[in-house]
């Protein structure tokens, strides 16, 4: 099956710039009450993902933040993990709430969701039970 069956498209996705100040992400993040968060550039290019966990390990570093100072800290200093191809798809839903898809381009175009990628799999294996049941004659 395709992988863009699946695709929740950019315009419907909160992500965010990575010109974004800390601050901003974490208001972010918390209006739309996401534990991780697609990162582009201005040019729309996916450039990662960040996460509370990432953000929590970076607060950790400056013991002396505020909310006020949180509005100077650029978020590409926080340390994220990098994603890799479209390939480990199952292992990155796995391990976070959706996996990011760009184009041949590298241009974030949207997310596919983990409980996208459940529901796919739960009708898929009630789908094949069906049939074992019809050709079994029950």
């Amino acid at each position: 099956m395709n992988i863009l069956f699946f695709l929740t498209p950019k315009v419907d996705v909160a992500y965010i710039y990575d010109t974004y100040s800390l601050r901003q992400v974490l208001e972010k993040m918390e209006y739309h009450k996401y534990s991780c968060i697609p990162i582009i550039n201005e040019r729309g290019k996916y450039t990662g993902t960040i996460t509370e966990g990432d953000l929590l390990w970076g607060l950790k570093n400056r013991a002396d933040l505020n909310l006020k100072s949180a509005e100077e800290v650029p978020i590409t200093s926080f340390e994220r993990r990098t994603d890799s191809d479209m390939e480990d798809l199952l292992d990155k839903a796995m391990r976070q709430n959706f996996v990011p898809v760009v184009d041949d381009q590298k241009n974030f175009i949207g997310i596919v969701t983990r409980r996208d990628i459940m529901q796919y799999i739960c009708s898929s294996c009630k789908r094949e039970d069906t049939k074992e049941k019809e050709t079994a004659g029950v």
